[in-house]
């Protein structure tokens, strides 16, 4: 008898840890575009930008896009304050940007899921590793690349310091410590 009360338990505790993982990303996602894209609707409503670099052959891109940018809290953020961009590092797309055409000329359609040749847009962006965060002004001007993989946590901190124009303060690395210690996360890991 104590045996089915275990599984009942144990099927009920699996249960509630399925709905709050289902809650917690809720279906929802990121509007992706393209940077073009971004840019004229810049010009209709003015909202900063973030682009995920990211190549097909990278894991920790795998686990950003799935554990972070599948985050409700971060799809929601990220809706409402900014237009979001997919951006493959090493893809083959042919990007127009400041009036400037950015390619991948020695692009491999064999290495296509492989490690391939660096996009030129990547090389304009300062993008040095995968995943790479890059954020954009209104005015679609580079704030800053910000590499590695972050959880919705991490991601926070740098969606609010630049979507609110508080890194414009920070001129040393003593006031963005300070920044640091301060923050208080409110998104769901």
């Amino acid at each position: 008898m104590k045996k089915i009360h275990y599984i009942i338990a144990f099927i009920a505790f699996g249960t509630l840890l399925s709905f709050q993982e289902a809650k917690k990303t809720s279906g929802k996602e990121i509007n992706w575009i393209t940077i073009e894209e971004a840019v004229e609707l810049q010009k209709k409503e003015p909202k900063k930008i973030i682009m995920d670099v990211y190549t097909n052959w990278c894991g920790p891109c795998k686990l950003l896009d799935k554990n972070t940018f599948h985050n409700a809290d971060v799809v929601d953020y990220i809706n409402e304050h900014y237009y979001a961009v997919k951006f493959n590092g090493e893809g083959n797309d042919v990007v127009t940007f400041n009036e400037k055409t950015f390619k991948n000329p020695k692009y491999d359609p064999a290495k296509a899921n492989r490690r391939n040749s660096a996009h030129e847009f990547t090389g304009y962006l300062k993008v040095r590793a995968y995943p790479t965060i890059v954020y954009f002004d209104e005015e679609a001007n580079i704030i800053a690349p910000i590499s590695g993989y972050r959880k919705p946590q991490q991601l926070e901190l740098y969606l609010k310091l630049f979507q609110s124009d508080k890194y414009k303060e920070m001129d040393t690395q003593e006031k963005f410590n300070e920044y640091y210690k301060s923050f208080k996360p409110t998104f769901k890991e």
